[in-house]
């Protein structure tokens, strides 16, 4: 299972999110701070849109700490990017948990401070009201509907094209 982790992010690193959904098991769990819990397509499609997004744009990511226990995993990560709504940059730490099925990736659970992230993406804004129950909530309404959108244009969802 550690090779699928190394697989996933060096996917990742690439912006091949064809080589990340291929570690995903179709009924996977994705959860983090920005986009709440995501599941089966959905969870796809976020890092197809992810990907799409940063080509030409400078996006890097690094990875380490792949660990593995049974079925579950662990990994740690960091990305570094312009945050397209406001330009501004942000490199963002991550702990990454995993639990496996059947060779892939049933459960990916991001962990990250989303109040240090929303000072470094929304500047003052982010300051002071990133902490807030309102920001996190206001966030996930954005980034779905961003989502929800990229899906519609994309028509990925359940069509077989993942």
């Amino acid at each position: 299972m550690e090779k699928v982790i190394s697989k996933f992010y060096k996917s990742f690193a690439n912006l091949d999110a064809e080589g990340m959904a291929q570690c995903y098991h179709d009924e996977v769990l994705f959860e983090d701070p920005a986009f709440g819990e995501l599941k089966g397509d959905k969870a796809k499609n976020m890092w197809r849109m992810l990907c799409n997004s940063q080509k030409g744009k400078g996006f890097k990511v690094e990875y380490s700490d792949i660990k593995m226990t049974g079925q579950k995993g662990s990994a740690h990560w960091e990305a570094f990017y312009t945050f397209s709504k406001t330009g501004r940059k942000v490199h963002n730490i991550i702990d990454a948990e995993f639990k496996f099925k059947d060779g892939k990736i049933i459960e990916h659970i991001d962990g990250f401070d989303l109040y240090k992230w929303s000072k470094q993406a929304f500047g003052i804004s982010g300051y002071l009201f990133g902490w807030t129950n309102f920001f996190k909530n206001k966030l996930n309404t954005q980034t779905n509907s961003l989502l929800s959108k990229f899906e519609k244009i994309n028509s990925m969802t359940d069509n077989g094209d993942t």
